[in-house]
């Protein structure tokens, strides 16, 4: 069994924490609806990288303008998970917004595009390649 690092633990509850303060105690109109998808903490606890994703249109300069905005509110933020959660050193907040949600929207729409091409080119071909059994395994 693994055991978790101090470094995970303290990412796990910054992340929670986190989510909770953006949501509830950020007042920025032009903040969307950001949602924190992960965390990752220096070995020293001296930075904390928070990865954010943004709820609806992903344009570039909406997410540069949510990410100036979560910066600016990095002091503030600091400061309350301070006040809830007891360690020594708080790290400091570096935001960066997470492309893997909106890579995989694109890899699920081409693999959607290629088998849409696929039963295009062959409308009954469902069934081709399977004869009674044919995965390798004998059947008695």
């Amino acid at each position: 069994m693994r055991e978790f690092k101090r470094t995970d633990r303290v990412a796990d509850q910054l992340q929670k924490e986190l989510a909770v303060l953006i949501q509830r105690e950020v007042k920025d109109p032009r903040l969307g609806m950001v949602t924190v998808s992960g965390v990752t903490v220096s070995r020293d606890l001296g930075y904390a990288d928070v990865y954010v994703t943004l709820l609806g249109e992903q344009a570039p300069e909406r997410v540069k303008e949510n990410l100036q905005v979560l910066k600016r509110a990095g002091g503030f933020l600091r400061s309350q998970i301070a006040r809830r959660v007891k360690l020594r050193h708080v790290p400091e907040l570096r935001f960066h917004f997470d492309e893997s949600v909106v890579r995989g929207q694109v890899l699920s729409s081409l693999i959607e595009d290629a088998v849409a091409s696929d039963r295009a080119r062959n409308p009954d071909g469902d069934n081709e390649g399977e004869s009674g059994g044919g995965d390798g395994e004998e059947r008695s």
